[in-house]
């Protein structure tokens, strides 16, 4: 078992060779790092928000894309499902605002919300305002979503289809 274990050790030594370590620098020359990155399999060096963030669940799915609009701001649309015939639809602009990004909800005054990306989760915080109980029926919120990133890619953010309150499918940030 030592000869075993030993031999394991081994191999996980050599797989690990030739890898560049978790922030070695990008390889701007190399041309399938460019395209991975331009696809949103690799995550760029940039800090931004734009791409896709989504999440499957037993209610629905609940999903975001992001893409540039302007010299550091962003548009957005979201959805999140709370089960048949219940969800909340919103849009708006993002603006880095610290260390986080802030969310303001278009059309509705007074409501935005500071949200945060940890290990490539965006997470929206516990509580918003109230003027922000517009954007949900009934008793849904979006008050502590989570959302998983699924892309870096400003085209599949584009091409990210959600269905609209008329229940056709739409791509809210293709435009």
């Amino acid at each position: 078992m030592t000869m075993h274990r030993a031999a394991f050790g081994l191999v996980l030594l050599l797989a690990a060779c030739g890898r560049p370590a978790p922030d070695a620098a990008v390889d701007e020359d190399n041309p399938l790092e460019t395209a991975a990155r331009e696809r949103g399999i690799v995550r760029p060096e940039a800090a931004e928000p734009t791409g896709v963030f989504e999440r499957r669940h037993d209610l629905g799915r609940d999903a975001m894309c992001v893409v540039p609009d302007g010299d550091g701001k962003w548009r957005f649309a979201l959805t999140a499902a709370f089960g048949a015939g219940l969800s909340c639809e919103a849009r708006g602009t993002i603006v880095r605002d610290g260390e986080g990004w802030r969310l303001d909800f278009a059309g509705v005054e007074g409501c935005n919300a500071l949200v945060h990306e940890e290990e490539d989760e965006l997470r929206l915080p516990g509580s918003l305002p109230s003027q922000c109980d517009s954007l949900c029926p009934s008793r849904a919120s979006l008050s502590g979503l989570r959302l998983p990133r699924a892309s870096w890619s400003a085209g599949d953010a584009k091409r990210l289809r959600m269905k609209g309150d008329d229940g056709n499918m739409t791509m809210p940030c293709g435009s």
